[in-house]
């Protein structure tokens, strides 16, 4: 996969006419890399938080955050905004919001990732301590299957030719722009690639907090119980307390350990 950046997209993104609704088929010129039925579309993420501890990650953008991005660029431009700004704007625009933002801040105020950075709670990662956060995701760029938002299972994205292009070309740039930041992966898809990444030497198995339940309201009996709101007894059989009540402890060892 070739490297395409903001500043070779940058006319292309301020033609485009978009809405909520539009689809796949009106992002054409966006396309970056394609095999069979799988996609990948530029989205102006290029702007990486330099100052950022903690890194937290996710498997790919969607359709919605692609059409967010591209009609925050359009609007910093019709402000006259400089590159920079603008990139960080679209980087933010809806940065984990609604019921997912709200657990995961309180995921992570659990684990004690507040008093590590020295604030009173996570939720000021989305506001004024925005310096501390860097929020990517294991493909910087939009990948669909069949046109549909690709969700990590099928085909694995440490198999795929193009998601494995991706990881080398966009992820692994971003973490040797922050080597020593602690990274969050989410959800165990994107846990098998940083897996992979600290067996390649990448990074250090000190620096990843693995086990974290994802934050979507669908993980709500998961979140519920590491965070000390369900009793054991009562949990259905799809989860497992052991496996989070070992992911906990290791992770709040690490957290403890870690010097950033």
């Amino acid at each position: 996969m070739g490297i395409y950046t903001y500043s070779e997209m940058a006319a292309t993104l301020k033609k485009l006419a978009v809405s909520k609704n539009s689809d796949l088929s009106e992002l054409e010129d966006l396309c970056i890399a394609k095999d069979g039925d799988i996609e990948s579309y530029y989205i102006p993420f290029d702007y990486v938080t330099p100052t950022a501890k903690v890194v937290l990650v996710g498997i790919t953008p969607g359709k919605t955050q692609l059409i967010n991005a591209i009609q925050s660029v359009q609007k910093s431009l019709q402000k006259g905004l400089s590159v920079q700004e603008t990139l960080k704007m679209a980087k933010n625009e809806g940065a984990f919001s609604g019921t997912l933002r709200g657990n995961l801040v309180r995921l992570l105020d659990h684990i004690g990732l507040n008093k590590k950075l020295n604030i009173e709670s996570t939720a000021s990662l989305f506001n004024e301590d925005a310096h501390l956060v860097h929020t990517t995701s294991v493909l910087r760029h939009p990948v669909f299957v069949g046109k549909k938002d690709y969700s990590g299972s099928n085909p694995s994205m440490i198999k795929h030719p193009l998601m494995l292009g991706s990881i080398e070309t966009y992820l692994k740039q971003e973490i040797h722009q922050l080597p020593n930041a602690i990274y969050i992966p989410l959800g165990p898809k994107v846990a098998q690639v940083f897996e992979m990444l600290i067996k390649q030497g990448v990074l250090d198995s000190n620096q990843v907090l693995f086990g974290l339940p994802h934050p979507s309201g669908a993980n709500a009996e998961r979140i519920a119980y590491f965070l000390g709101n369900k009793p054991k007894e009562l949990l259905s059989p799809k989860t497992n307390p052991e496996i989070l009540d070992k992911a906990k402890a290791e992770i709040i060892e690490k957290l403890e350990k870690y010097k950033i």
